[in-house]
C-alpha cells in the first residue's frame, strides 16, 4: 500500500502538469480555423476588397491591413501574458524615428505564456496567414516587446527591411481613447511613393491583433502618446518571406545654393555684437573651434536686432515641409519676409559673413582667407630661397615647364570651390522633427552647419527640438545642440556625420511653456 502512496501523487501532478500545460496554450479565435473566412480574406486580399465577419476586418486603404479582436480566445491566457510581458527588462529606446522602451528579443523566452503566444504565432498562424497571402512565410521568428508611456513615439516610415512579409502588433493595453494618442495612423502616398497625409488611425485595444503587408507604400507611425497615466503596451514583429518589388527610390533635387551677396561690413557693424567683430577675439574662437569642430557664440546679435526681429515673425507666412518620412516642420515663404527678417537673412548670406564665418573656423569660405596649401606654398618658398642659386635655377626651369597645366589645374580647381550656402528660416511646435535618411547619408559632404535660434528662451531640453548628430550607421550621438537664444551655433561635420532635430513632443504645447520656436539654418560649403 505504500508503494502506491507516491506513485498516486506522481499521478496526480502528472495531471496537475497537463492542466497547466493545457492553460498555457494560446488558442487562437474561431475565425482562424473557419474554411470559409480563410477563402474570403484570401479572395478580399488578392483582389484588394473589403471584407468583414465577425471578429476579423480586412481593409485594403491605403494598403491591406488586417484588424482581428478577441484575438487570442483565452481571456485567462491574456491577462497571464500581460503579467510575465511586465515582468521582462526593458531598454531605453530612443534615435532619430522613435522614443520607446522595449524588451529584449523573445524568440527564445522561457515564460510559459510567452512561449506558448511565441508558438501559436509562429506555427498554426503562419500557416494561415501563408494560405491568405498565398505565399510560403518562413518559420523566422521575430518578436519583442515594447512600452509607450507619456511622450514616447515611433515616426512615420514604412518598415521594409530585406525579407520582412508581414508586420503584426498585438495590443495589451486598458480601454483607450483616440485623445490620448498611441494610435496606429496609416499614410496615403503619392505617385513616387512617398507618404503624403494620415487617413486612418487606429485605437489600441485590448486583445486586438493588427497585421499589414511590408510593401512601398506602407507608411505607417505610432502617434505621440499624450495619456500620462497609461501604458501602451504591444507585442510586435514580421513574419518572414519573399520581399515584394520595391520600385526606384524617387531623388530629391539638391536644395539650391548660392554664393555670397555682395555686402560689405558696414552689414556687421549694423547687426552683430561688437565683441565678435574684435580680431585677437576671432582668433581665440577659432582656436577653440579648430579644437572641437564646434563653438556657440551667446548673444551673437546686438539685443535691439534680435529682440524686433523675433517680434516680426508673427508677420510671417509659414509652409509645411516634408514629406513625413523624412521631416515635418515648418519654412518660411522667402516673399512674405518682414524687412528686418529679409535684412538678417541677407546678413547670412553677405560676402562679408563669410568672411567672419572663416576667420571664426578657419574654414576657406573667402577669398580673403589662406587655404591650408598656401602655408605649404609659403614653407617651400623658404627653402627654395635658402637653397643655392643653380639649383634654385634648375627647380624654376622645372617648374615652368609644368606650369601651363598646373596653372590650368589651380584655376579649376578655384572655380570649382567658389564658396556657396543654402538656408532655411524654420519654425518648431509641437511635433516637429526631421530623420536620417538613405539619401541624406549618400549626398553628405563637408560643410559648416550654422543654426541661430529666435523665440526659445522658455525652452526646454525635454521637449525636443534640439540638433544630434551622429555617425552614420551609428546610433551613439556625438554632439547636441540645444536651442539657446540668440546664441549662433557653429558645427563643422564631415562626409560620415548626419544630423536630425528630435521630435518637439507634447510637454512644449503645455500651457506654461513656449509654444513654438524658430531658427535661421545655413550650411556653407567651401
Amino acid at each position: 500500500m505504500a508503494s502506491k502512496r507516491p506513485q498516486d501523487d506522481r499521478s496526480t501532478t502528472e495531471k496537475k502538469k497537463k492542466k497547466k500545460n493545457c492553460d498555457e496554450t494560446a488558442k487562437l479565435c474561431s475565425c482562424i480555423e473557419d474554411e470559409q473566412v480563410t477563402r474570403a480574406v484570401k479572395e478580399a486580399w488578392s483582389r484588394r476588397t473589403h471584407y468583414s465577419q465577425g471578429d476579423l476586418e480586412l481593409d485594403c486603404h491605403p494598403f491591406p491591413h488586417c484588424i482581428i479582436k478577441n484575438f487570442l480566445s483565452s481571456e485567462t491566457f491574456v491577462e497571464n501574458l500581460q503579467r510575465e510581458l511586465l515582468q521582462l527588462n526593458f531598454h531605453e529606446k530612443s534615435n532619430d524615428l522613435y522614443k520607446f522602451k522595449q524588451s529584449d528579443d523573445l524568440r527564445k523566452r522561457t515564460e510559459p505564456h510567452v512561449a506558448g503566444l511565441r508558438a501559436a504565432l509562429f506555427g498554426r498562424f503562419r500557416s494561415w496567414l501563408g494560405e491568405v497571402l498565398g505565399v510560403e512565410l518562413e518559420p523566422t521568428v521575430d518578436i519583442s516587446c515594447a512600452r509607450y508611456e507619456y511622450t514616447d513615439v515611433l515616426l512615420c516610415h514604412d518598415d521594409e527591411l530585406e525579407g520582412r512579409r508581414v508586420a503584426f502588433i498585438i495590443y495589451l493595453v486598458p480601454p483607450w481613447q483616440s485623445s490620448e494618442g498611441g494610435t496606429l495612423d496609416l499614410y496615403t502616398t503619392d505617385d513616387h511613393f512617398q507618404p503624403q497625409s494620415i487617413v486612418k488611425s487606429l485605437v489600441p485595444s485590448w486583445n486586438t491583433l493588427v497585421l499589414f503587408e511590408v510593401s512601398p507604400i506602407s507608411f505607417h507611425q505610432v502617434s505621440e502618446v499624450l495619456s500620462q497615466d497609461k501604458c501602451r503596451l504591444s507585442l510586435s514583429g514580421w513574419f518572414h518571406g519573399p520581399s515584394l518589388e520595391r520600385p526606384p527610390r524617387q531623388v530629391e533635387p539638391l536644395v539650391p545654393r548660392s554664393p555670397h551677396l555682395p555686402r560689405d561690413e558696414t552689414l556687421l557693424l549694423e547687426w552683430v555684437n561688437p565683441v565678435y567683430l574684435d580680431i585677437s577675439y576671432q582668433e581665440q574662437i577659432q582656436e577653440e573651434f579648430e579644437d572641437s569642430s564646434e563653438i556657440q557664440l551667446k548673444d551673437f546679435l546686438k539685443e535691439e536686432k534680435f529682440r524686433e526681429v523675433n517680434e516680426a515673425f508673427a508677420e510671417v507666412q509659414w509652409l509645411s515641409r516634408g514629406p513625413p518620412n523624412k521631416r515635418c516642420y515648418e519654412v518660411a515663404s522667402l516673399d512674405t519676409l518682414p524687412e528686418c527678417v529679409s535684412a538678417c537673412w541677407e546678413l547670412l548670406c553677405s560676402e562679408a559673413f563669410f568672411l567672419l564665418l572663416s576667420n571664426f573656423t578657419g574654414l576657406r569660405l573667402h577669398y580673403l582667407c589662406p587655404a591650408d596649401d598656401d602655408e605649404e606654398n609659403k614653407d617651400e618658398e623658404k627653402e627654395e630661397n635658402n637653397k643655392p642659386e643653380d639649383v634654385q635655377d634648375g627647380e624654376a626651369t622645372a617648374s615652368s615647364t609644368e606650369s601651363p597645366s598646373a596653372n590650368a589645374n589651380t584655376s579649376r580647381e578655384t572655380a570649382l570651390s567658389t564658396p556657396v550656402c543654402c538656408g532655411e528660416l524654420r519654425r518648431w511646435s509641437h511635433g516637429s522633427y526631421t530623420l536620417l535618411h538613405d539619401a541624406e547619408a549618400a549626398q553628405a559632404e563637408h560643410a559648416l552647419d550654422l543654426v541661430l535660434p529666435f523665440g526659445c528662451a522658455d525652452w526646454q531640453s525635454e521637449f525636443g527640438g534640439f540638433t544630434c548628430y551622429v555617425a552614420n550607421e551609428e546610433d551613439e550621438e556625438l554632439l547636441t545642440v540645444y536651442p539657446e537664444e540668440n546664441s549662433l551655433a557653429l558645427v563643422y561635420r564631415d562626409k560620415e556625420t548626419l544630423k536630425f532635430v528630435k521630435h518637439v513632443n507634447h510637454k512644449s504645447a503645455s500651457d506654461s511653456a513656449c509654444r513654438a520656436f524658430y531658427d535661421f539654418s545655413f550650411v556653407y560649403y567651401e
